[in-house]
């Protein structure tokens, strides 16, 4: 979805009304693309996300502390901190038909900006001092293009200005008519793109969408005086910066686009109180465990590689597992070899002979090299070899498949992270088990954290693990015999577990917890999760496992429930 030049426009004027004045307390990088100003206020912080993804450029104020999602800020990275904090915003200002964002920002060494380029495909953040360019997200050489370089210690160069459109305010039904005469043959919505300043395909298609009922529409079929009327108060009204942002919902609650003015062509429209939480909505928050993905990245590769090795080993197993009845072959056949060594000429390539009465001769090859008495020495050998392997490579099968369980397990304990010890503990898991390939990723170092704690209103605790070493210590130390024990039926998650000090459960305080076990796990996107609940005395150790794998030996049932994270105002447990 792109951010045209009116939504830019509600963007300029919501951060002047809600920033300006502010002084910068703080700086993060949450990946290469995206920054975030942590911004003091009238006694308040608030928070500026700037994010220049070639994919999804936006600016917009998050409701919560931004967190640091990268280990060592890039360049740019560390040029914002030292140059911004501490500097007070004093402006926002968009350039005439721009989706163009430049931050003011001043202090007694002298005046900076931070330009955000909402363009797709060529976004970028510069920092600018003097008109000279301190760094950009995205540095643009001449050999890419001639006009603009985008390079530290070059000269800012705005975007080329547009030049032969039509400004929105003179249009009138004999405007429009010549505009669209231009290119009768065209989609009205797409000529007036092409001549209109300001005019993005949203707006254009809901401008034709009002006047008609529809948006494919060719500019031959327009009425100029049906559509200057369709546009009538809705362009004033942008033209006088008075804005409705919202969302356009589609069904199944998909947010189908963002505006600074509704989009009724795209579906239901739902106004929004700012366009910052209309942006919000269609692109998700970035606060909280989802910045931490780069930091993932990494060690999630490490995990596939790890358990595509696995599945290799997997398989190469369960084909070196010989049949039962391939291996009683080998043993029959030494034994008739052994029996008629004396019938069997050397050179000869296949023997055959009844091993039972009745039975259909058994064919044996031979190798013509080898006496009668050799050939037979071999078969007996292969069938030591191949009983041994029906009696080990099972185990070996089990093993392997315990070992690629484990990972999946870790997998989702990566996707659970929510800070960098959590990251940071998964990684480490990978390392001491020797899972891990190549130089080790480097991350904050901090203490262990403890499984989540939560307290029922009548005084029932409940326990969650969020990664194995967790789990582990939430079913065999926080647990006790009389407890019960919940966990997603086959898939990797939490441990939960009820304290329940001798009292009969609830039947709403199993569901909450259940519910705890359903969205930490694998399945928390389902709508509906099956649990597992068992009484802790029921639940063992694996023999030989990881941390976390266990065998439950008698369940006391199954729940089925939607997922549901723990309220964060509940306080996280401590060893």
């Amino acid at each position: 979805m792109t951010i045209d030049t009116f939504t830019t426009a509600a963007l300029a004027d919501e951060f002047n009304e809600l920033l300006v004045g502010g002084r910068v307390q703080d700086t993060v990088q949450l990946d290469h693309d995206t920054f975030g100003l942590e911004i003091y206020i009238n006694r308040e912080r608030r928070y500026l996300l700037l994010c220049a993804e070639t994919t999804a450029p936006r600016a917009l104020i998050t409701p919560e502390k931004l967190r640091r999602g990268v280990m060592s800020p890039s360049t740019m990275g560390l040029l914002i901190r030292n140059r911004l904090e501490g500097m007070k915003l004093i402006a926002v200002r968009q350039p005439a038909w721009e989706r163009v964002l430049i931050f003011d920002f001043l202090d007694e060494t002298g005046e900076v900006q931070l330009i955000l380029e909402m363009i797709e495909r060529r976004a970028n953040l510069l920092l600018v001092e003097n008109d000279i360019i301190a760094d950009c997200v995205r540095r643009v050489g001449a050999d890419e293009n001639r006009y603009r370089v985008s390079l530290p210690k070059h000269p800012y160069v705005p975007p080329p200005p547009m030049e032969g459109k039509t400004h929105p305010a003179d249009l009138n039904p004999k405007v429009l008519n010549s505009l669209l005469m231009r290119e009768p043959d065209q989609k009205a919505w797409s000529v007036l793109v092409k001549n209109v300043y300001g005019f993005s395909p949203f707006l254009a298609k809901e401008a034709i969408f009002r006047a008609y009922g529809r948006v494919d529409v060719l500019a031959s079929e327009v009425n100029p005086y049906g559509l200057d009327a369709a546009l009538g108060s809705f362009l004033r009204s942008l033209l006088r910066n008075e804005w409705q942002p919202g969302v356009a919902v589609g069904e199944g609650g998909q947010v189908l686009g963002v505006a600074a003015y509704s989009l009724t062509h795209l579906g239901e429209w739902e106004a929004m109180p700012t366009i910052s939480e209309a942006l919000s909505s269609y692109y998700g928050r970035l606060e909280g465990g989802a910045v931490y993905e780069a930091a993932r990245e990494p060690i999630r590769l490490q995990i596939q590689n790890a358990q595509k090795k696995l599945e290799r080993k997997l398989g190469s197993l369960k084909k070196s597992l010989v049949e039962r009845a391939d291996v009683e072959h080998l043993r029959m056949a030494g034994e008739l070899l052994l029996a008629y060594q004396y019938n069997i000429q050397r050179g000869q390539t296949l023997f055959e002979a009844e091993y039972e009465v009745d039975a259909p001769p058994l064919k044996i090859k031979l190798n013509p090299e080898l006496s009668p008495l050799d050939n037979a020495k071999a078969y007996f050998e292969k069938y030591e070899k191949a009983k041994r392997g029906r009696q080990q490579v099972p185990e070996y099968i089990a093993q392997v498949e315990h070992e690629i369980e484990f990972l999946d397990q870790l997998a989702t304990d990566l996707d659970l992270a929510e800070n960098w010890q959590d990251i940071g503990e998964v990684q480490e898991t990978l390392m001491k088990k020797g899972f891990w390939q190549g130089k080790k990723v480097q991350h904050p170092k901090g203490g262990q954290s403890g499984p989540l704690r939560y307290v029922t209103p009548d005084g029932f605790v409940i326990w969650i693990g969020r990664n194995a070493r967790q789990n582990e210590d939430v079913t065999f130390k926080k647990g006790e015999d009389v407890d019960i024990w919940m966990h997603a039926r086959g898939v990797p998650g939490s441990h939960v577990v009820i304290k329940t000090n001798g009292r009969k459960v609830p039947q709403a305080v199993l569901e909450q917890a259940a519910r705890f076990a359903a969205y930490y796990s694998k399945l928390r996107t389902e709508e509906k999760v099956d649990i597992i609940t068992a009484e802790r005395r029921h639940v063992r150790k694996l023999k030989g496992g990881h941390p976390g794998q266990v065998l439950v030996r008698e369940e006391l049932g199954n729940l089925r429930v939607k997922p549901m994270a723990v309220p964060e105002k509940e306080d996280k447990g401590e060893f």
